[in-house]
């Protein structure tokens, strides 16, 4: 058998393992998990929006998304120096924007810190939505992807009441799942991006259990401080790679909805970044009734595993169908990917 093929077995075996655990020993207080997708299809997430042929957190990104069937929408969000919700990946603006080619801010380039570590560049909090809309769209990864940095320029940035107007005039259901992006960083500057989220989905009536937006952030204490003021469902993105002990995601379960996990949380990559046995996170928070998310699948060599990558250079495309197999094999509830019709192709084949 190919290493390949033991991969998806092992993890084949390692999923039905789990139910049949999770069945004869769930912790006492667990809730049942329940998808609150309305089929056991795992959802797709377009990350960012299709970002893999368009450039991120741009409208066009989101409307390819959907028009590629994606199931949600990711918008990231910051916020500006009027208290918009900005979509963009960062508070800085220099890899995405044409910034670097507007001589009337060149002023505004500073230095800040996010996160403890000194940033230096263009940060939106000191522009004002007027003046942004100014700025047009940049594709990040240009030497990785020249078909989307050949609509650098074209693109305005828009704000998340913006992609929720989009949204709206869908023929069909879209989620958006907005992640607030350093909410301590506002914070040490005396804005709330919580307070400015939760104002806008109370304006249009999103703040719901059942509304079509989901909250997500990588600081824990954001996500308990949106759930004063929203009821909309909630999730935790956790980073890195190993271990969620069982007093975590007991924690986690009774505060959150999702718990959002970097692929290596699940499957371990080695030092060569060949994939190690699967874990067994997924099972483990099934059992206490969290929806298991993952991030981020994207289609070149130099983001997949060493199993699975093909030809030479790392933008060259890979076996991208086979980490996803190995994901859905695993009972994961949602993927995130720049990619959604890859995604949706591979689940539903």
């Amino acid at each position: 058998m190919s290493r390949k093929g033991a991969l998806l077995r092992g993890a084949a075996a390692l999923a039905a393992a789990g139910a049949l655990i999770g069945l004869m020993a769930s912790p006492a207080a667990a809730k049942p998990h329940k998808p609150h997708h309305h089929d056991s299809d795992p959802i797709v997430i377009a990350h960012r929006g299709a970002s893999g042929y368009l450039p991120e957190h741009t409208l066009e990104a989101y409307a390819l998304a959907v028009e590629l069937g994606a199931d949600v929408i990711e918008p990231d969000l910051v916020l500006t120096k009027d208290g918009e919700l900005l979509a963009r990946h960062e508070p800085v603006l220099d890899e995405t924007t044409d910034i670097a080619q507007h001589p009337e801010f060149a002023d505004r380039k500073t230095t800040k810190l996010i996160d403890g570590a000194p940033v230096t560049g263009f940060f939106a909090d000191d522009f004002t939505l007027a003046e942004l809309k100014t700025l047009r769209a940049e594709e990040r990864l240009p030497s990785v992807r020249p078909q989307s940095a050949a609509h650098d320029g074209e693109f305005e940035l828009v704000t998340y009441d913006e992609v929720l107007d989009f949204v709206d005039d869908l023929d069909r259901k879209v989620v958006t799942y907005p992640e607030m992006k350093h909410p301590s960083y506002y914070e040490d500057k005396g804005m709330s991006i919580e307070e400015e989220l939760a104002d806008l989905l109370d304006e249009r009536r999103l703040d719901r259990k059942r509304s079509p937006v989901w909250i997500q952030s990588f600081e824990y204490q954001s996500l308990l401080n949106i759930a004063e003021l929203v009821d909309n469902r909630i999730g935790l993105n956790i980073d890195g790679q190993g271990e969620i002990s069982d007093a975590e995601l007991d924690e986690y379960a009774d505060t959150l909805d999702t718990v959002s996990l970097n692929k290596n949380r699940i499957v371990p990559r080695d030092a060569n970044g060949y994939l190690m046995e699967p874990t067994d996170v997924v099972e483990r928070a099934h059992d206490r009734g969290l929806d298991v998310h993952v991030w981020t699948f994207r289609n070149e060599n130099q983001f997949l595993p060493a199993d699975f990558r093909e030809g030479s250079g790392g933008a060259a495309w890979g076996d991208f169908e086979s980490e996803y197999d190995l994901f859905y094999s695993l009972d994961v509830d949602a993927v995130f990917s720049d990619y959604p019709d890859k995604a949706i192709a591979a689940r539903d084949c």
